[in-house]
């Protein structure tokens, strides 16, 4: 069994948590006895530096010939002043519509070595777990007319039926599998077209009569999301909202850089970590890798259907962590300070411990 992985590293950190992913995944697949080919091609900054292209019809054609494709993070100052469609930005946009990722899925939950890091409460934070499904190639960023001139600026917020059916029925489909609730998010008061969004949500939901659906405003999910974390299951929402709600999430972790995602569509996914490129700590080893890991995790889960692979790595994690190794994003007294490196190093000598553990079956956290 072989699969093939297309890895886009970008710019900043995106190529010292690509590289701890990356051997991760090696990791993986000589202890499941798989193999795995990796290509590795530009996007965003780097990109644009060498082709004048923030992302080439090369580059998408790599992915469109892989099993999966793995992204590390794109932008900077140095392309800031770059026109819209030449941004390094304009690649994720274009890669998400051209391979029909619509769905985002960003997992929220806290480990519990990390239940101090946050700035949340203990109380408020233990046993939260829930995951942000954002619609990722419709909305306001992909609206047009769109535009600005000296006297205004303008955007376009739409949707079709399709688009807002396909999402609402991956998200009631993951939550038969969790705890059987979904929270459909919007701003219905105020915006015609999330009074469209709930409508159609409401017809889907006819086809899933075992899984509870509620209606909640934008604004009050990032209140409830910092106040009563632990109330949420599956939060479905759209593209502009589910942007900013799934890094709201972050105070879960107490980091971005403990956040994974994945980008799901009909035929084609795409795996990368939360945070951004972070220019100013690149290649200094202060990166966080673990969100990177945990994306290679869900790539394992959702386009291989190794589950248990997708476990063990968790498992390895969390094990990590709760041995006390930390990166400066989420340090803290008493614990141990590891550069990106380091950290890696510690998440595959637990994998290795833990899935010896389980072949032997004396597996323990």
């Amino acid at each position: 069994m072989s699969y093939k992985v297309v890895l886009l590293p970008g710019d900043g950190i995106g190529l010292e948590v690509t590289n701890a992913a990356v051997r991760v995944m090696k990791t993986v697949a000589e202890s499941f006895n798989f193999e795995l080919e990796f290509k590795t091609e530009l996007i965003g900054g780097c990109s644009y530096d060498k082709y004048q292209s923030p992302l080439t019809d090369e580059t998408l054609q790599s992915c469109y010939d892989s099993d999966a494709v793995f992204l590390g993070a794109v932008g900077g100052t140095k392309w800031e002043s770059l026109q819209h469609n030449l941004k390094p930005e304009a690649a994720l946009l274009k890669l998400r519509k051209a391979l029909g990722l619509y769905t985002n899925i960003r997992p929220a939950k806290i480990y519990n070595a990390l239940i101090d890091s946050s700035t949340l409460k203990k109380e408020v934070l233990q046993g939260t777990d829930f995951v942000v499904l954002r619609e990722l190639t419709g909305g306001i960023y992909f609206g047009n007319p769109r535009g600005f001139d000296n006297e205004r600026g303008w955007n376009t917020m739409e949707y079709s039926k399709e688009e807002v059916e396909r999402i609402a029925r991956m998200a009631f489909k993951l939550a038969r599998g969790r705890r059987k609730k979904v929270t459909s998010v919007d701003k219905a008061n105020v915006l015609e077209v999330s009074q469209f969004w709930r409508n159609i949500v409401h017809e889907v939901h006819k086809d899933f009569p075992d899984v509870e659906l509620n209606d909640m405003y934008v604004d009050n999910t990032a209140m409830q999301i910092v106040r009563n974390p632990k109330q949420f299951d599956v939060i479905l929402t759209s593209n502009l909202f589910g942007d900013i709600l799934s890094d709201i999430a972050g105070m879960i972790t107490g980091s971005l850089g403990m956040l994974p995602s994945a980008s799901i569509g009909s035929k084609y996914s795409l795996y990368e970590p939360v945070h951004g490129s972070a220019p100013d700590i690149a290649g200094t080893g202060k990166a966080n890798p673990l969100a990177a890991i945990s994306s290679a995790a869900m790539m394992f889960n959702y386009s291989f259907q190794m589950q248990k692979a997708a476990e063990v790595i968790e498992s390895a994690i969390e094990r990590t962590l709760a041995k006390g190794f930390r990166t400066a994003d989420i340090f803290s007294d008493g614990c141990k300070l590891v550069s990106t490196e380091k950290m890696t190093d510690a998440v595959i000598e637990n994998f290795n411990e833990i899935f010896h553990e389980q072949a032997l079956g004396v597996f323990t956290l």
